[in-house]
């Protein structure tokens, strides 16, 4: 029994959970802010997780989340389906009906799903599908380009888009593959590469070119996750949110990654990664933009997608 439990703790290490303080940023977010990146996880007792997961994240469940928004000031959020529930998006649709008004999300299908499971996702709050080409324990950082046009050629009628978990430095020929994609894209964590490969490495340069042309969108999510530094503001990531700001400021969306899943080391408080966005972006119509009227477009927020700032 005893090896068992240590294999699977192996398999599936345990996270260190979220920062627990609620603070209040330095930032005044404004109407209609948006958190477009956190996960739901747990019970494990009620939404089990998956046996192919690798990792294991402690309960980090829906009222916790709302109230760590109520801190944060912001009124809306995009629910993420986390790896750890593969396909299964019982607990991310079940978050999105406790509040559908200010509630969308991001699932998971199977590349065969019909298309009355779409409209029945659509219903529920669905505005896109996730592709984890990173947290997976086989066929990691495989981009298989022709199941992911057929789904995006599925999802176009109802205006979603494709989600993807990469690191951008490993696909030098992202222009060339998405170029003409059924659906926008979508990346997160300011295309995921570490800080120290620069602004000039070939995959993110086709990001900002893919974001030129409005065929992209980028997160501002997870500066933890790409930095040299161990603690906020993580100051050599300013470089790349710059340059993905002035790429296309109409393509960028920001993200809390609540609750932090499998981040080693010091985990940040919310309210200082929402503050750092006052840095990356000083203007603050700008910030509107990354935080209300993006969002709004992207995620289908109908009652302010036609609000100008």
């Amino acid at each position: 029994m005893l090896k068992t439990l240590e294999s699977n703790l192996n398999k599936h290490p345990l996270c260190q959970p979220p920062d627990q303080v609620l603070k209040k940023p330095d930032l005044l977010v404004g109407e209609h802010a948006t958190d477009c990146h956190a996960h739901i996880c747990g019970p494990d007792s009620i939404y089990p997780y998956s046996p192919n997961r690798i990792y294991t994240p402690h309960d980090a469940l829906l009222p916790q989340y709302i109230e760590l928004l109520k801190s944060l000031g912001i009124s809306r959020a995009v629910l993420v389906q986390p790896s750890i529930y593969g396909n299964d998006n019982r607990a991310l649709l079940n978050a999105l009906q406790t509040d559908p008004v200010h509630f969308r999300g991001v699932a998971v299908v199977d590349w065969d799903i019909s298309e009355n499971e779409l409209e029945h996702l659509h219903h529920s709050g669905i505005r896109g599908v996730r592709c984890n080409i990173v947290d997976l324990a086989e066929e990691k950082g495989m981009l298989p380009i022709s199941k992911l046009r057929y789904l995006a050629e599925k999802i176009a009628p109802l205006g979603w888009h494709i989600e993807f978990l990469m690191h951008a430095n490993e696909f030098p020929h992202l222009y060339e593959d998405l170029k003409d994609f059924p659906v926008p894209v979508v990346l997160g964590h300011l295309g995921y590469l570490k800080t120290e490969l620069g602004i000039e490495d070939i995959g993110f340069q086709n990001l900002l070119a893919l974001m030129r042309e409005e065929r992209a969108w980028v997160k501002l999510t997870g500066p933890y996750r790409i930095s040299s530094e161990s603690q906020p503001p993580y100051a050599d990531t300013k470089i790349f949110a710059r340059a993905l700001l002035e790429a296309n400021d109409r393509q960028i969306v920001w993200g809390s990654d609540w609750p932090h899943v499998m981040v080693k080391g010091f985990m940040p408080n919310d309210a200082d990664l929402l503050d750092i966005l006052q840095s990356w972006a000083p203007d603050p119509i700008q910030r509107a933009n990354i935080l209300s009227n993006n969002p709004a477009r992207l995620y289908q927020f109908i009652e302010s997608i036609n609000k100008k700032v």
